[in-house]
């Protein structure tokens, strides 16, 4: 037995976890009404697991919560709450310490419910209407006249009370309409047309409802943060305590099975980590130090050590849920048109059901017209997509901001770059190591391992990357004297008797008077490629040149090229390199257009000019000093290195350190919104059929209410299933479409 508070606590020793029996402790709920959220096991099989837990019976008590909050953890495949059974079926991966898992995060979920205040009973609460309209169909047959008038007068009151309702505090919406069909049936005595009638309109609104809630729920599965304990070293000791109560700084242990609870730097040992729930990566990634660990990420094995540095609400998968949540509150230009629209075609129906009845006199036909709705796919279809959209774009490691985001990308047509950390990685590499100075023992690398042993002191990013150089190469430190460092210029050390200068060519000309000038040629061609230069002298003049450059990342070709096919007029690159090594990197590249020496001010007011043009712009960047840009293009996107400032003001947000995912983002953006487009137009065009029918008395009210409800769900199933990336197999789009097939079943 344990017992859990209102927080998550540990097993006592001597309990065995597949016996254990879970409750809240009513000592500790202050007096206030709580549920019984107490389980026990009673069913198992290998990866399978059957709980019984009493409060799924109990009104108040939400099972979609319940569910939503098993899916994030890396081993679940799938939950599914059961209200009648009073049951949880949890199918788990099987790994190690997989099982304990599971059970630890029913203890979490038990531990954030406050005292009265569980989820709504939302699912009982949507099936209620088609089991009363279902039980009175049923009934009818066996009753008596008078008997069947009451018993349609109370199951279609509903329906009725709610048109009422709207009409008083809205005006005339579809339920006027849901409302008026239904009651002209039940007036004119057709029971079992009015009954048949609201059960299809129940039964559509609860897949409506449904369908909706799950493109909510497919995000925030993906990124609902992970409330796991942690195992921190204290005092010599490990000491269990709930994850946001970590302090930065302090060394978290991680075991096989156990979800990693800080973002932090992995300081000991070696992992297979599954970083789904987080990046949308199938493939578990290594990880050992000094690499990063996220929030979120489950071990698959191994165990690691790591030093927290960011905890609690500030963890990557809290500060994604936020995105998220954010997101889904914004509506775009396209869903408040969708909107606008809908409710025009309202008036028209009614407009239309005025004139049909006026000409024919026929009420049978009024009913039919009334009950044609194009409201409910124009409304729940544009939004649903955009959801649909955001969840595949956070799969393929892409967060947007709402549909408004996805809107705008999918219309520029101009993406300005800012260069470092965008097209090219931030470090520095080396990529030629000159030897001016033919002399006894100074080849290529005894030059690479003399600099490196001085630079070493160093520690701006040109030191960094010789130092780096010098290590992959496996070179020899050699042994020098005080090494002295003038910021900004350069630094000197004496190394076997000479006095060695490392530098900027103005740094050893101007202060040191060691001239370059009879190697004008050889520096020309290095800084042409654009490449940053290292210069090397000592007492007898020049000794040689390091060349370094931005590490161009691997994708950033081919990404360019995608983008161009995706319709980009233009690429544009922004840097405040000199103008000689941007327009080499320019040329490498293709761009279209590149602006040198640019200040960080300058950035936003580049993007407002393209703007002035007609130009939509899209910025891609990364700094503190790109804020201004990002807020002032109609797209900003920021890479995930990014500064906090850059991130918070951009629209997109990259998960992954990859340049391609800005492809994706407008592939799938560009899609969503042709997706939109069609299912406009399939809903136009096959109500307008249905209306059609309906005036010409082709269709009774219930195969109109049939066809309808059967248009809308079509179109928001094809809005839920989304869009697939170029090239994406069936076998990677899986995982999704199993999600899809799992709300038809339900």
């Amino acid at each position: 037995m344990r017992s859990v508070g209102l927080g998550p606590t540990l097993p006592r020793p001597d309990a065995p976890v597949a016996d254990a029996v879970w409750w809240i402790d009513p000592m500790m709920t202050h007096g206030s009404p709580t549920l019984d959220l107490s389980y026990r096991i009673v069913h198992e099989l290998p990866g399978r697991l059957r709980l019984r837990i009493p409060a799924l019976g109990a009104p108040g008590f939400d099972p979609d919560d319940l569910e939503d909050w098993m899916d994030p953890l890396g081993v679940v495949t799938s939950a599914r709450a059961s209200c009648g059974a009073r049951s949880l079926v949890v199918v788990y991966r099987e790994s190690a310490g997989a099982r304990d898992s599971v059970l630890r995060r029913l203890d979490a979920y038990s531990a954030r419910i406050e005292p009265g205040s569980a989820g709504g009973g939302s699912r009982e609460a949507e099936i209620a209407p088609m089991v009363t309209a279902a039980a009175t169909i049923a009934l009818l047959p066996f009753l008596s006249r008078p008997l069947q008038v009451a018993l349609t007068v109370a199951n279609v009151a509903s329906t009725l009370g709610t048109g009422a309702e709207t009409l008083i505090r809205k005006g005339i919406k579809v339920e006027v309409l849901d409302a008026l069909a239904i009651g002209l049936s039940a007036a004119r005595g057709e029971l079992y047309t009015a009954n048949i009638t609201d059960f299809l309109l129940a039964l559509g609104n609860f897949l409506e409802r449904r369908t909706e809630r799950q493109s909510d729920r497919l995000l925030r599965k993906l990124l609902r943060p992970e409330p796991a304990m942690a195992w921190v070293e204290r005092d010599g000791e490990l000491t269990q305590i709930p994850g946001d109560q970590v302090m930065p700084g302090e060394v978290v242990v991680v075991g096989t099975g156990e979800t990693i609870p800080v973002d932090g730097r992995v300081v000991g040992g070696s992992a297979l980590v599954n970083q789904a729930a987080v990046t949308g990566e199938d493939v578990p990634v290594r990880k050992e130090a000094p690499r990063r660990a996220v929030s979120g990420s489950v071990l698959i094995e191994g165990q690691l050590r790591i030093e927290a540095t960011q905890v609690g609400a500030e963890t990557t998968t809290a500060r994604i849920s936020r995105f998220i949540q954010e997101s889904l509150d914004k509506r775009s230009d396209t869903q408040r048109e969708a909107d606008r629209l809908a409710d025009q075609r309202v008036y028209l129906t009614l407009g239309t059901g005025a004139v049909v009845y006026g000409v024919t006199r026929n009420l049978t036909r009024l009913q039919s017209v009334f009950l044609v709705d194009y409201s409910c796919a124009l409304k729940l279809g544009t939004p649903v997509a955009f959801k649909s959209g955001m969840y595949q774009a956070a799969a393929h490691g892409v967060l947007m901001k709402g549909g408004e985001a996805i809107e705008h990308l999918a219309g520029v047509d101009t993406i300005v770059f800012d260069k470092t950390g965008t097209l090219t990685h931030s470090e520095l590499a080396v990529t030629d190591v000159v030897v001016l100075r033919k002399q006894a023992g100074c080849t290529e690398t005894a030059l690479l391992a003399l600099v490196a042993s001085v630079e070493e002191h160093a520690s701006h990013p040109v030191a960094n990357a010789v130092v780096e150089a010098a290590r992959s190469r496996d070179l020899q430190h050699i042994s020098h004297g005080e090494v002295d460092y003038l910021v900004a210029h350069g630094l000197s050390a004496e190394v076997e008797g000479e006095h060695i200068l490392v530098g900027s060519r103005h740094y050893l000309e101007e202060h040191r008077g060691i001239a370059f000038e009879e190697h004008a040629e050889q520096i020309a061609r290095l800084e042409d490629e654009g490449k940053i230069l290292l210069f090397v002298g000592n007492g007898h003049g020049p000794v040689g040149l390091i060349a370094l450059r931005d590490t161009l990342r691997a994708e950033t070709r081919e990404t360019l090229d995608r983008l161009r096919a995706q319709g980009i007029r233009r690429l544009v690159m922004i840097t405040g390199d000199r103008r000689q090594k941007a327009e080499a990197l320019a040329r490498e590249l293709n761009l279209d257009a590149f602006y040198a020496e640019v200040a960080p001010e300058e950035k936003a007011d580049l993007i407002a000019r393209f703007q002035a043009d007609g130009s939509r712009v899209a910025f891609v960047g990364d700094g503190v000093n790109d804020g201004p840009a990002l807020v002032a293009a109609d797209v900003g996107i920021a890479m995930p290195r990014g500064a906090d400032i850059a991130r918070a003001t951009a629209d997109i947000l990259l998960m992954d350190d990859r340049l391609g995912a800005v492809a994706d983002a407008r592939e799938i953006a560009t899609k969503t919104m042709a997706l939109i487009r069609g299912n406009f137009r399939a809903a136009i065009g096959i109500n307008t059929g249905i209306l059609a029918g309906a005036i010409g008395g082709a269709l009774s009210p219930v195969a109109s209410a049939l066809l309808h409800n059967g248009t809308t769900i079509g179109i928001l199933f094809n809005a839920l299933k989304g869009v697939r990336l170029d090239g994406e197999t069936d076998g990677s789009m899986s995982a999704r479409l199993a999600q899809i097939k799992d709300i038809v079943r339900r």
